[in-house]
């Protein structure tokens, strides 16, 4: 099925033109964006499932199913929402698995995608008390309680806070209304937060 209209905002997007390449049949062109975005969603990903190698499988899966599906894609938002919510419904796929728990939650010492942006993230969670920088210890921390959030608050407060996406990109990529998105990042904040305290005490 071939797209009918492309939106004003898609002429400002390289990548969506890219993917309108990729969707004409332009193979180098799905190169360019699985070069350009596959490091970002494996570190996406390994934050929310906690294992990078299976963040990298997740990754491969994704970029196979954006191939898999170019004839179908219709931009209507930025290249990266529509990537990222495939993103993010394969990782709250995996983290739903009933054996998921069973396995190892810990990031290896491999996975240095965001941990900046975890500590910005983490100057959000416990502005309140201090404004010092974290130390290392304080990120790995901060990596467990992210990953006891429940899968929906990691999911907005990771795309919000350490991918950069607006309220109204998150509601796109997690298909719930903006007021939701904001419902989810504040618990989530507030959990973050909490814990943050509750292990500098």
């Amino acid at each position: 099925m071939k797209f009918t209209a492309v939106p004003l905002n898609a002429e400002v997007d390289p990548d969506v033109q890219l993917m309108l390449a990729v969707q004409r049949g332009d193979r180098s062109a799905f190169e360019q964006l699985f070069e350009k975005h596959v490091r970002g969603v494996v570190g996406f990903a390994a934050q929310f499932v906690g294992a990078r190698a299976r963040a990298e499988e997740l990754a491969q899966d994704v970029f196979l199913q954006v191939y898999r599906t170019r004839a179908r894609y219709v931009p209507r938002a930025r290249f990266t929402t529509w990537l990222y919510r495939m993103v993010t419904n394969a990782c709250l796929s995996e983290v739903r698995r009933a054996d998921h728990r069973s396995r190892s939650r810990l990031l290896d010492d491999s996975v240095n995608h965001g941990v900046d942006d975890l500590g910005s993230l983490a100057d959000v969670a416990t502005r309140s008390s201090e404004d010092a920088l974290l130390s290392q210890e304080s990120l790995d921390r901060l990596r467990s309680v992210l990953d006891d959030l429940p899968a929906q608050q990691r999911a907005a407060v990771l795309l919000a806070r350490v991918e950069g996406f607006s309220y109204d990109e998150v509601a796109e990529t997690l298909s719930c209304s903006v007021s939701a998105v904001k419902s989810l990042i504040h618990r989530a904040t507030v959990t973050l937060r909490d814990r943050m305290q509750e292990e500098q005490e």
